[in-house]
């Protein structure tokens, strides 16, 4: 599925599994990495728990404070220490086409002023 996205003219494809979508790097127009800080990581896996404990979200999973635990305070802390340098170091060959950016927002004034030219 991600080769037959990544032949088609228009796609985008969101997540962090670097591992998995190397093949989509070499296909790709422009490599957003988004970078937001971690104390507002923390907040929203705290803020998606709260939403799903009191149904106003769904949850692939019941979630307990455990699971917060572990996506705040371990895997955030982890994606910091290992996962961001392995994604940078596989972007590497890509790095022109390579952006880092803290929100969504600087995405869309990146396709909007793309779009003007």
């Amino acid at each position: 599925m991600l080769r037959r996205a990544a032949c088609s003219e228009a796609w985008v494809i969101e997540g962090v599994h670097h591992k998995w979508g190397k093949e989509s790097f070499e296909h790709a127009d422009v490599i957003f990495i988004i970078t937001p800080n971690r104390w507002v990581r923390d907040f929203r896996v705290i803020r998606r728990f709260l939403r799903t404990r009191l149904g106003l979200e769904r949850a692939n999973y019941k979630q307990s404070l455990k699971n917060v635990f572990e996506m705040a305070w371990v895997w955030n802390r982890k994606f910091d220490r290992v996962h961001m340098k392995e994604i940078m170091e596989m972007t590497e060959p890509f790095k022109a086409k390579r952006m880092v950016v803290r929100s969504n927002k600087e995405i869309l004034k990146y396709i909007q002023a793309r779009e003007g030219q």
